[in-house]
């Protein structure tokens, strides 16, 4: 299959190693990996904030871009969130007949990154080793909005040598939930420390997820503390191949 790979702003700008890992799994799984060079944001920022109207451009030329993808990945639930929940809100709203088809005519080929390997392709084993003991936090949207489920733990499951820890209130929020941590920032450092000493609580040595915009969030908590205590994405997990952190 020829996979059109989104790789969303937090990737591009402060996490690289997450769309190389993405490209690193499809291809051992066989796949052809395309990078669409014109991408730029799926709206999300700016319709999360009320630029409503500010956002409709960046629509549109998401879907200009990957309109002719056979399937979008992508490892972001946020952005796909945004996309599946909010595109057609923003297209219906234009009145613009052909703009609110080609947005049904490309959502059903847009995927989250785990629930595209698990989904789509049928594949739970992507041949991953990764020695270390790892827990699991649910971000808001993998769980509200996807549903992913199990999606992203069946995954980890399969990691040969990995050690997995239950998250206590893995349901609960991180407190990123992008401006709302600079908007509420007591509330969010609240929440950040209670999600903080779950992971600590399940003596991991890493903390995965399926979003980088928590895992930010998380790993600068983490850090602040001197914990040790590391974060790496979903999708680098299921790249390693070997015992590095």
């Amino acid at each position: 299959m020829r996979v059109s790979l989104f790789i969303t702003c937090y990737n591009d700008t402060l996490f690289p190693e997450t769309g190389k890992a993405v490209v690193q799994v499809l291809e051992r799984l066989g796949h052809t990996i395309h990078f669409p060079y014109e991408q730029t944001c799926c709206g999300q920022m700016h319709w999360n904030t009320g630029y409503l109207r500010e956002a409709v451009p960046i629509i549109r030329h998401f879907v200009d871009v990957f309109r002719d993808s056979e399937a979008v990945c992508i490892p972001s639930s946020s952005c796909v969130a945004m996309i599946r929940d909010h595109y057609p809100k923003a297209a219906r709203e234009s009145g613009d007949a052909s703009f609110i088809a080609e947005v049904d005519a490309l959502l059903p080929r847009v995927w989250e990154f785990s629930e595209f390997l698990v989904k789509k392709l049928d594949v739970e084993d992507v041949g991953a080793t990764y020695a270390h003991r790892v827990t699991y936090h649910a971000s808001c949207h993998s769980l509200r909005s996807l549903h992913l489920g199990d999606i992203p733990m069946r995954l980890l499951r399969s990691v040969r040598d990995i050690e997995l820890a239950d998250l206590q209130s893995i349901d609960r929020c991180c407190g990123f939930g992008g401006t709302f941590a600079i908007k509420n920032a007591d509330v969010s450092s609240e929440m950040l420390a209670e999600k903080m000493g779950s992971i600590l609580e399940s003596k991991a040595e890493v903390c995965t997820a399926v979003d980088n915009s928590c895992l930010m969030h998380i790993f600068g908590g983490l850090h602040r503390r001197n914990t040790g205590v590391r974060t790496a994405h979903l999708a680098e997990i299921l790249a390693s191949q070997g015992p590095k952190l």
